[in-house]
């Protein structure tokens, strides 16, 4: 009887393969994380007007660094800061026109911070890479919109800071038990940080913290970006906005010196 040895491997195609699947696995990687570059990079613009008449009001002093933008009061500034987080993927100098008159009527310094990939959640730098830029403030505050308003909360446990605002944001971790002073501004026709979301996500803060719910706003209404996807349709104009937030936050700190 004749048997007939089964036939070994080829292992040199076998190794083909195999470096053929590596090089396969290593091409997609690379698509995922150069779409994802693409993708963060690709950011809602600040609307022009809009940021030039914040750059041309002669009440606030603007500074433009590589990691932030640094909004200081001309005249009568107080010893208070906010370090202000930008919303996913939207512009900085999309809030300009929306915080300057808050920072001339309150004396307060605002740091618009530049997220790393335009993403808050990717920025874990330390809060003095921002306040170092207005040294001589003593007390600040940290907030932020939309998804930079979480990423504040979460700064707001692990840094020494007065409080946290909000702008159509809440907190995710829970800062129910701290002496921060907390305030959320809101719109009545957002569509992604709805007023359920707010209202739900309320025991995480402090039983004092101040809640405002601005009419006719949605969530783009905070900056001045142009239309979001999944939001509410906006009733209230940006003037009338603006004019809202800038009583909020007046009524929460005060003029310069209370």
């Amino acid at each position: 009887m004749t048997t007939t040895a089964a036939p070994r491997p080829d292992r040199t195609s076998t190794g083909r393969r195999a470096v053929r699947v590596i090089v396969a696995v290593i091409a997609v990687l690379a698509l995922v994380v150069v779409g994802f570059l693409i993708w963060a990079k690709t950011v809602m613009q600040g609307e022009r007007p809009a940021s030039l008449e914040a750059w041309t009001d002669d009440r606030v002093s603007i500074t433009s660094y590589d990691d932030s933008i640094v909004m200081a009061p001309v005249d009568a500034a107080s010893d208070r800061g906010l370090v202000f987080i930008p919303g996913a993927k939207v512009d900085p100098y999309a809030y300009m026109a929306k915080l300057v008159d808050a920072v001339a009527e309150t004396g307060t310094t605002v740091v618009i911070t530049k997220p790393t990939l335009n993403l808050a959640f990717f920025d874990q730098r330390p809060l003095d890479t921002f306040t170092s830029h207005a040294p001589d403030v003593t007390e600040w505050y940290v907030g932020g919109h939309s998804l930079g308003g979480v990423r504040a909360c979460m700064m707001a446990a692990d840094e020494d800071v007065a409080g946290i605002v909000f702008f159509g944001s809440y907190c995710a971790d829970d800062v129910s038990d701290t002496d921060l002073a907390v305030l959320s501004i809101s719109g009545s026709d957002d569509g992604l940080s709805t007023p359920d979301k707010i209202e739900g996500s309320a025991h995480l803060l402090p039983a004092d913290a101040t809640f405002v719910e601005i009419e006719g706003a949605n969530h783009a209404s905070f900056g001045d970006y142009g239309v979001q996807p999944g939001d509410g349709v906006a009733t209230a104009s940006d003037d009338e906005v603006r004019d809202e937030i800038t009583r909020a936050l007046a009524e929460f700190w005060g003029a310069p010196g209370e």
